[in-house]
């Protein structure tokens, strides 16, 4: 998931103005969902907010509030169909905000916690002539809260614009599950590019000193790796894919012995899980704790062993997995 603070204070860094634009409310089909962010500045941006003529007509009109114009805000409607002609028909609220060094303490805040995948909140106060930013944690209480509010209720594509006094609360970076991924090889590290942008906390382990050059990858020993996955707790996603078998299985074998891990899964043939479970077996594992295991991993209508391809079946099998959890935490909240 894409750091839109840390993005921002690059192009601070960078001598540039910059501008924030925020989704506040959708209706019907729309391409992205309120709270989506993306970060303009006069030759280029980062982030979208879902592309075509709205993603470029926006991107036009924060250019513009760069280039003289005296507002700092401003909040725009976009009918998709009769103003665009986007075959998606909905209607889209933005928010566009200028940021420039002033904006830099809220900003650097806001990194810190995406960073430390911490979810918080961004509140804006529409003050006279300027806009007022601070960032709050979210409190457990706040977990079933829409991602946007103005002055309490959820933001409304057609409804109130912010008057003044008003409070704007984005919830930004949602809790994100942890996903310990065991082994840096050609597989593992195409799974850490294909997974740094989507709403995983990444935790990345190999046993092979050399590896300690790869970005994001901590060096253990094997009972430290094997530790870590004992240790996992219940809502991590786990993946071991190291460069021995032995060590793969020792892995599985810690992580299935520690009961954590709400998805676990090991790269592997056919013939490589039924020797695996076979030995899991006799080890003393329960038919019932082998089923938590998952070999081979991805999508099974996938059969390439590219690394690029493994990586992008693995993140879309857990990116359903993840889905499917919300779904039934939602239903289970409803009863």
């Amino acid at each position: 998931m894409s750091n839109w603070a840390r993005a921002a204070l690059a192009r601070l860094d960078a001598h540039d103005e910059a501008a924030l634009v925020t989704v506040l409310a959708t209706e019907g089909s729309a391409p992205r969902e309120a709270g989506t962010k993306m970060v303009v500045w006069r030759d280029g941006q980062d982030g979208t907010i879902g592309g075509g003529n709205l993603e470029y007509r926006v991107a036009d009109q924060a250019r513009r509030m760069l280039d003289g114009s005296q507002a700092h805000f401003a909040i725009q409607d976009y009918p998709l169909g009769p103003l665009l002609a986007q075959c998606c028909g909905g209607r889209v609220r933005l928010f566009l905000e200028r940021l420039d060094d002033n904006s830099r303490d809220w900003l650097t805040e806001a990194a810190r916690r995406m960073d430390a995948a911490q979810p918080f909140e961004v509140r804006t106060r529409f003050d006279p002539g300027a806009l007022g930013k601070t960032i709050a944690p979210i409190l457990a209480t706040q977990d079933e809260a829409p991602a946007v509010t103005l002055a309490g209720a959820p933001a409304s594509a057609r409804g109130a614009r912010p008057e003044l006094g008003d409070e704007l609360v984005e919830r930004a970076d949602a809790p994100r599950p942890p996903l310990l991924l065991f082994g840096a090889g050609h597989v593992g590290q195409a799974i850490a590019r294909a997974f740094e942008p989507l709403p995983f906390r990444l935790s990345w382990y190999d046993s092979r000193p050399e590896t300690a050059e790869i970005p994001g990858v901590t060096v253990m020993e094997p009972a430290e790796m094997a530790a870590k996955a004992m240790g996992a707790t219940a809502d991590a996603y786990g993946l071991v894919l190291t460069h021995d078998h032995a060590l793969d299985y020792a892995l599985v074998s810690a992580g299935l012995a520690g009961g954590g891990f709400g998805y676990f899964g090991v790269i592997g043939s056919k013939t490589k899980r039924a020797r695996f479970m076979s030995r899991l077996r006799d080890d003393g594992f329960s038919e019932a704790v082998l089923t938590r295991l998952t070999c081979p991993i991805g999508l099974p209508g996938l059969k390439s062993k590219a690394p690029e391809v493994i990586a992008v079946s693995v993140a879309a099998d857990l990116l359903m997995r993840q889905e499917a959890a919300r779904v039934r935490n939602d239903e289970s909240s409803k009863t």
